[in-house]
């Protein structure tokens, strides 16, 4: 899912301003065009457009997945629109979509899309949660199912993709949070660890990150399974720990996932 995780990182997500589909198809078209990347001129609208009269990609479930293909060289692009009301798309379950992921897509990318696009629908068909789309509220929560979907398939991208969707999530809560974000002078690149804490029965923490010294700081913390449960940030051992989701194991254990934000303080 390289193409979607650019557009994340890149701020290729945006809010449909009008419940058109042709207009929207037009607006995402433009914010590719807009990538310095491409060739001066291509007209990413006229081949979508074109595309999409001769074949409908709305895939169901509330997503469009529109493309165009080019002989140019170039990287497989896309970008992302959220549609609040809905569009009347023409998909084939007669769902209104909410989600359009647009490709532009040069020859030498296209097995690079099929992997993606492919990936893109058997998540949409097995998780849930990306079927629920009517529901989401706000430009945030449209991003944070997009990252679901990334996360469930940057295993195969290895650890640069890992660590870019760390920092892209880091990103994210400092925009969800402004005080945060003024608080914390981060190196994006080096101060961020991904962070797993393993509550076990009677309280005892088990640590997992890359920092020898934070495993040491957070095991020795009594306080650390009572601030993870109330799933908002804090601080501890000079870094701010923002819990990111928790998943419950037996015999009565838990398992948060957390990122670690390093904070001008250093550990003592």
């Amino acid at each position: 899912m390289k193409s979607l995780l650019n557009a994340l990182q890149d701020g290729r997500l945006i809010e449909l301003p009008d419940s058109s589909k042709e207009k929207a198809l037009q607006y995402l078209a433009t914010l590719i065009e807009a990538i310095p990347d491409l060739k001066a001129g291509t007209d990413v609208a006229e081949g979508v457009l074109a595309r999409e009269r001769a074949y409908n990609t709305g895939i169901g479930k509330g997503w469009g997945c529109p493309h165009v293909r080019t002989n140019q060289d170039g990287e497989l692009v896309c970008a992302v629109g959220w549609s609040p009301a809905g569009l009347d798309y023409g998909s084939s379950d007669g769902a209104l979509v909410h989600l359009v992921v647009m490709y532009y897509v040069p020859d030498s990318q296209k097995n690079a899309y099929l992997k993606e696009i492919s990936t893109l629908a058997r998540a949409i068909q097995t998780v849930p949660a990306l079927q629920d789309l009517s529901s989401l509220n706000d430009l945030s929560e449209a991003r944070h199912r997009l990252l679901d979907i990334i996360s469930a398939a940057v295993e195969s991208y290895g650890p640069e993709a890992k660590a870019r969707m760390i920092r892209l999530e880091a990103k994210q809560a400092a925009v969800v949070e402004p005080a945060l974000a003024q608080e914390l002078p981060f190196d994006i690149a080096h101060d961020i660890l991904a962070l797993n804490v393993l509550v076990l029965q009677g309280g005892k923490s088990l640590i997992l990150t890359q920092h020898a010294d934070l495993v040491t700081h957070l095991e020795a913390s009594h306080d650390l399974p009572a601030s993870l449960s109330k799933h908002t940030p804090f601080d501890l051992a000079g870094y701010r720990i923002i819990p990111r989701g928790a998943t419950t194991y037996q015999p009565d254990r838990l398992l948060y996932d957390c990122l670690a934000i390093k904070l001008q303080a250093k550990l003592a």
